[in-house]
């Protein structure tokens, strides 16, 4: 069975700034700690985390909404790719993002780690 992964955060920053951080290779870079180059339109190719990241923007509402083709370098070749779908909604405190990743291969429980450690709590600091 694929595995998924929901997870909700608050941070300080308006949707419009994490949405065009999240697809601009600077700014994803420097939230993240780790090299990204990306695109910021539907179909565009992008790798983060120093290529251990990879995908395509399947479709991208303004402000709101990123969805991506989503894998990792530990995907098996067999394996299709993920779905990641970003959620971006303004808040008193700023923006609730929430992130839901979808169709993980079967007993890749890691990566909920991962988002948190090495995005959550990187943008968090960024966003401050």
């Amino acid at each position: 069975m694929k595995e998924e992964i929901q997870l909700i955060k608050i941070l300080f920053a308006t949707p419009k700034t994490i949405y065009n951080a999240w697809l601009d290779s600077t700014e994803h870079s420097k939230m993240t700690g780790g090299e990204a180059k990306c695109g910021n339109k539907a179909g565009d190719y992008f790798t983060t985390w120093d290529g251990y990241i990879s995908g395509n923007n399947i479709s991208l509402t303004e402000n709101e909404e990123i969805v991506q083709n989503w894998r990792t370098s530990e995907f098996d070749v067999r394996d299709e790719d993920s779905k990641l779908v970003i959620n971006l909604k303004g808040v008193k405190e700023g923006t609730e993002l929430t992130l839901v990743h979808s169709n993980i291969p079967e007993g890749q429980t890691q990566y909920k780690k991962g988002w948190e450690d090495h995005y959550f709590i990187p943008m968090c600091k960024y966003f401050k």
